[in-house]
C-alpha cells in the first residue's frame, strides 16, 4: 500500500480530469483501474458523438456557440467519428445509453421477427404430422406438430409486442438534465430530441440522472424471453434424444462426444438454455445493485453498463442461433406417428358420451375404467371388444 499511496500523491487529477481543480491528491492506482469504465464504454461512441453535435447545435441556437464555432465542432466530431471507426482513437470519456440500447433493440426486434417467420413458415408447411401432446412429460391427447410449434410462436410474438413497449419507455431524451438540476442556457430540449430520433423530453431533471429503469426493463424483457427460448429448448432437446426421436438437429448446431462415436449431442440447445440461467442471474444482480440507493447519481448506476452489453450480446446471440436451429431441424413424422397409442383418445371417448347425453363427471369415470381394463388385459383400448366396453361400469 505504501508504493500506491506513494504513486497517489504524485499524480495531479487538475491536469486530466474535469473534476480535478477541488482536489490536491491523486487517485491511488488501483482505484483509478477499480474506478474506470472507458473499456465498455467505448461500445457507445457512435451514439456518444451524435448526442454531443446535437447538444452543440442547441447552444448554436440560443447564441452560446457561433455557427463557425459550431461547424468546427461539427467537422472535428466528424474527424473523431472516422477515428473511432478506423480504431485509431484515443479514447474520452461519453456515453449515451438510451441512444445505443435503442439500436440495438431495434436490431433485436428484426432478430425476433425473423425467428417468427420461421416459427409461422414451417407451421403453415407441416399441417399433416400427428404427434403425442404432452401434460407433466406423460403422453395426453394427439395433437398436431404444427399446433405445438405455435404455442411458442405466440409465446415469440407475445414478447415482440413487449420489446416494442420497452423501445418506447425508454424513447426520451435525458439531454439538458445537468448534474440534478437542469441548464440554465434555455437550450430547446425538444429540438435535440427531435434531431437525435426521441419521442419527447425526460421532464424532470432528478429522474432524468436517476432512471435507469430502462435498462431494468432491457433485462426484465429478456429474462422472460430467454425463459420461452429454455422451455422450447428443454422439449427438442427430449424431442431429439433417441427415446423420442422426433427431431433431429442439423449438424452445424451439434457436437459429438470425445469418447462415444455414436454421440450427436444437442448443444446449442443445451447453451441456449444455460445462458437463460445467465440472463436471470444478470436481472438479478442489477436489480440489487440498483435497490435502496439515493436518489440522483451514484456511482452504482455505472454497473449497468456492463449488465446491459452482456444482455444485449445474449439476446441477439441467442435470438440468431434459436432460428439458426428451427431453419435447419429436421422432423422424423413416422416416430411421432409411432408414439401416438389409442389410450390417448380417453378423452375422446368420455367427449363422445357426453354428446350421448352423458353426464361429464360419469364419461370421465367410463373413460378411465376402459383404460383400466385395457391395462390389466395387457391389449391397447381399441382392442377391447364390445361386450367388455359394455361391461364398464
Amino acid at each position: 500500500m505504501s508504493g500506491s499511496k506513494a504513486s497517489a500523491g504524485e499524480s495531479k487529477p487538475a491536469q486530466n480530469m474535469l473534476w480535478g481543480g477541488r482536489f490536491t491528491g491523486g487517485l491511488d492506482p488501483l482505484m483509478e483501474a477499480y474506478n474506470e469504465s472507458l473499456s465498455y464504454d467505448k461500445a457507445f461512441y457512435a451514439q456518444d458523438i451524435a448526442g454531443s453535435i446535437a447538444w452543440a447545435r442547441a447552444n448554436k441556437n440560443v447564441g452560446i456557440l457561433t455557427e463557425k464555432e459550431f461547424n468546427e465542432i461539427e467537422r472535428g466530431f466528424s474527424i473523431v467519428r472516422k477515428e473511432w471507426d478506423t480504431d485509431s482513437f484515443q479514447i474520452k470519456p461519453g456515453v449515451d445509453e438510451r441512444l445505443w440500447l435503442r439500436d440495438q433493440l431495434q436490431t433485436l426486434q428484426a432478430h425476433l421477427t425473423s425467428l417468427l417467420r420461421i416459427i409461422i413458415s414451417r407451421a403453415s408447411t407441416e399441417t399433416s404430422f400427428l404427434m403425442p401432446g404432452y401434460t407433466h412429460l406423460q403422453r395426453a391427447q394427439p395433437v398436431r406438430w404444427s399446433h405445438f410449434l405455435l404455442s411458442y410462436g405466440f409465446f415469440f410474438a407475445a414478447d415482440h409486442q413487449r420489446l416494442a413497449h420497452v423501445l418506447k419507455g425508454l424513447n426520451r431524451c435525458p439531454l439538458g438534465a445537468g448534474a440534478l438540476s437542469g441548464n440554465v442556457f434555455n437550450v430547446d430540449r425538444e429540438a435535440i430530441a427531435r434531431e437525435l430520433g426521441f419521442d419527447g423530453i425526460c421532464w424532470n431533471s432528478m429522474n432524468a440522472v436517476s432512471d435507469r429503469d430502462f435498462l431494468l426493463e432491457t433485462m426484465a424483457w429478456g429474462s422472460r424471453f430467454m425463459g420461452h427460448v429454455s422451455r422450447l429448448s428443454t422439449d427438442f432437446i427430449l424431442y431429439s434424444a433417441q427415446e423420442f426421436n422426433f427431431v433431429r438437429l442439423a449438424d452445424a448446431y451439434s457436437t459429438g462426444s470425445s469418447l462415444m462415436p455414436q454421440k450427436k449431442n444437442p448443444d446449442a440447445l443445451e447453451l441456449l438454455r444455460g445462458k437463460s440461467g445467465q440472463m436471470h442471474g444478470i436481472l438479478a444482480g442489477f436489480t440489487a445493485t440498483m435497490n435502496a440507493i439515493p436518489s440522483c447519481y451514484n456511482k452504482d448506476m455505472q454497473e449497468g453498463t456492463q449488465a446491459i452489453l452482456q444482455t444485449c450480446h445474449l439476446l441477439s446471440t441467442s435470438t440468431q442461433i434459436l432460428t439458426g436451429v428451427l431453419s435447419t431441424l429436421s422432423l422424423l413424422p413416422q416416430k411421432m406417428s409411432a408414439a401416438l397409442e389409442p389410450n390417448m383418445l380417453a378423452t375422446e371417448l368420455a367427449d363422445h358420451l357426453v354428446r350421448r347425453g352423458v353426464p361429464f363427471r360419469e364419461t370421465h369415470h367410463l373413460a378411465g375404467r376402459v383404460v383400466a381394463l385395457a391395462e390389466q388385459r395387457g391389449i391397447r383400448m381399441d382392442e377391447l371388444s364390445l361386450e367388455e366396453l359394455r361391461g364398464v361400469d
